[in-house]
């Protein structure tokens, strides 16, 4: 073991990352969640409504607007996670004691990241306007709210899981097991012997790359088929988006962890080492890549973190394709980070080969 540095060092970091991971990084009550309000006017309620959740640790109120096109695009991309709609004549309507209804949009693609923040909202939006209902409205403030909530869950109506889990688990099987496989590739070549043939042969070290990594894009696109098929006909989840922008999209995340596993194959000296450094990604990229835990809930450096793996930008684009309906420019935002990813993967593993032939 002491000989083996890289063995060592998995010995002593795994357990480190781990305590830090579930010890800081995990919480399954997330906080500070993302609302954009769309408030139709701009009377003394609306505003209270406005400070209250400006003031709550569950909501950080991002966007005030009056459109109504701006708040559903929030809501579409992601960036927001609640839309308050306050309606024309709610003022009007509080005062004749009518009990006028705001409307609470959520994305509910994820029901674990929103259930506790929707207990408190009920709370929430019942404590600020009693300070308001002063003099002749004062009889509105005892006994129920004098409006009412009317909440719409978007793209998972019911709060099904599997409609989160499984387009989540094809980013999971995808990443584990291209980077496995490949991380094999070169290591088993210099366990057999055959290195000294492939490097008497006149090809460069981007074509050898490109060599081990083709035959894994069929395997990863055979298991993609397998995951779509039990998706629509066995969890029945509901597919909104282009079939061939989900191809485009597995076919870009495939070559990103492809050139990680090619990578690491350059970097280990055996096997074992090659299947070490992947658990060694692999364990981060599912706790902090919102697959088991809501990715909000995690701190800020926590998110930080998450945001460099490949894995956290590719279940926003399957779960955004599919129960969102994702065109290729909303997809963009983040199919561009798994475009710089593998190039910058891709060069370290080119230097790193080079080292290796000299």
């Amino acid at each position: 073991m002491r000989r083996d540095r890289l063995t060592f060092a998995m010995m002593i970091g795994i357990p480190v990352i781990q305590l830090t991971l579930f010890g800081f990084a995990i919480n399954s009550d997330p906080r500070h969640l993302p609302l954009a309000i769309r408030a139709a006017e701009n009377s003394p309620f609306s505003r209270s409504l406005t400070y209250a959740f400006t003031n709550s640790s569950y909501f950080t109120v991002v966007s005030v607007t009056e459109s109504e096109a701006e708040a559903e695009d929030l809501l579409t991309r992601g960036r927001v996670q609640f839309v308050l709609n306050i309606p024309p004549g709610f003022s009007r309507a509080l005062l004749r004691g009518e009990r006028p209804a705001l409307l609470l949009e959520v994305d509910a693609s994820d029901p674990a990241a929103t259930y506790n923040a929707l207990a408190a909202m009920n709370q929430l939006l019942a404590d600020p306007l009693p300070f308001d209902l002063k003099g002749p409205v004062s009889n509105l403030r005892p006994g129920q709210p004098p409006f009412e909530i009317t909440l719409q869950r978007r793209y998972n109506p019911e709060g099904i899981t599997q409609y989160n889990i499984v387009p989540g688990l094809m980013g999971v099987i995808l990443t584990m097991t291209m980077i496995m496989m490949t991380a094999l590739a070169v290591t088993r070549e210099h366990e057999r012997g055959t290195m000294e043939n492939l490097l008497a042969m006149p090809v460069r070290p981007l074509e050898v790359m490109i060599g081990k990594i083709v035959p894994f894009i069929l395997v990863g696109y055979i298991q993609v088929g397998v995951i779509l098929a039990a998706s629509r006909w066995v969890f029945h989840v509901p597919m909104l988006g282009s079939l061939g922008l989900i191809l485009f999209c597995v076919l870009v995340f495939i070559v990103a962890n492809l050139t990680m596993g090619i990578t690491f194959s350059s970097v280990a000296r055996n096997q074992t080492q090659a299947m070490q450094m992947s658990f060694f990604v692999f364990l981060p990229s599912i706790l902090l890549s919102g697959f088991m835990f809501p990715f909000r809930g995690m701190p800020i450096w926590a998110q930080f973190l998450g945001e460099l793996l490949p894995l956290t930008h590719f279940l926003r684009l399957v779960r955004g394709i599919l129960l969102k309906g994702h065109t290729l420019v909303q997809a963009w935002e983040n199919l561009w980070p798994l475009f710089v990813f593998t190039t910058v993967v891709l060069l370290i593993g080119l230097l790193r080969y080079r080292r290796t032939l000299d």
